[in-house]
């Protein structure tokens, strides 16, 4: 089921969609205004592609391989049972990502021409270096499941990456503005927000590695809905409710019906 011609571009989609975190600090530092409507609808549409390739594509897959090696009955079980283990393991992930921030918190760039903060630079600053932690490690299972997919499905990688892209931009933001404001230095706020990206690579050779003696149907199988499961969480918890305080509610909603038509359209002619 695993084609190793795939690697390489696999690793290269991970890398493409963690650097844009540092797309997201250098709108911070070249753009004037924070384009709200924008951000809303491209987030939306991200959160449209992952519930919908989660449960059209990557879950259908994962339950036909498992049924493949198991039997209809225990195979289907374990596809579900593997699905919410995937949500329980970024939720998990959640819990242990220090609090002192939230990584997720909306920032615009207008804060750049802001005279005075309330915090001062050491509190800026731990906020934008917990921000980055934060995000690094959120970023690891997303690596993980971009890399798995594009190793089953180019096209499928692709819609992931581009999807996980988007959803990287705000939060490039949140690391810079806090860097930025405690530092002075736009070199050291932008490197920041490039290296908590890199964590998505990372995750994804780790990952990889460590799964890679025990690669069969069954755990691609596991593994597969374990990341339909990690996507949908990153979604609902992450996207849309981001997607919606940065703009108007229904155009987000617009972003999601449009991201699933796109998807849909994509997985039946590629």
């Amino acid at each position: 089921m695993m084609v190793t011609d795939n690697i390489l571009f696999a690793f290269l989609l991970t890398l493409i969609a963690g650097l844009s975190t540092g797309i997201g600090a250098s709108l911070a530092f070249f753009t004037q205004k924070t384009n709200t409507k924008l951000l809303s609808f491209s987030l939306g549409f991200s959160g449209g592609v992952m519930i919908y390739v989660s449960f059209v594509e990557i879950l259908d897959k994962s339950k036909q391989t498992l049924i493949i090696a198991l039997g209809d009955t225990l195979g289907q079980w374990i596809a579900v049972l593997a699905f919410f283990c995937g949500i329980l393991l970024i939720t998990l992930i959640d819990k242990w990502v220090p609090e002192f921030e939230n990584p997720h918190e909306i920032h615009h760039i207008e804060e750049l021409n802001l005279n005075d903060t309330k915090k001062s630079d050491s509190e800026l600053y731990r906020m934008g270096l917990f921000s980055a932690i934060a995000i690094a490690i959120h970023n690891f299972p997303e690596g993980l499941a971009t890399f798995m997919a594009a190793i089953s499905d180019v096209s499928l990688g692709i819609s992931i990456a581009i999807a996980i892209a988007i959803h990287n931009i705000p939060e490039g933001i949140a690391v810079a503005i806090p860097i930025y404001y405690s530092t002075n230095n736009v070199k050291k706020a932008v490197t920041l927000s490039v290296l908590s990206g890199l964590a998505e690579p990372l995750g994804a050779l780790i990952g990889f590695f460590i799964l890679l003696p025990f690669l069969n149907d069954i755990v691609l199988g596991i593994v597969f809905a374990m990341v339909a499961g990690i996507m949908v969480f990153i979604a609902l918890d992450e996207l849309l409710p981001t997607a919606r305080v940065y703009g108007e509610p229904h155009l987000s909603a617009y972003g999601v019906i449009l991201g699933m038509g796109v998807m849909a359209v994509s997985l039946l002619i590629l």
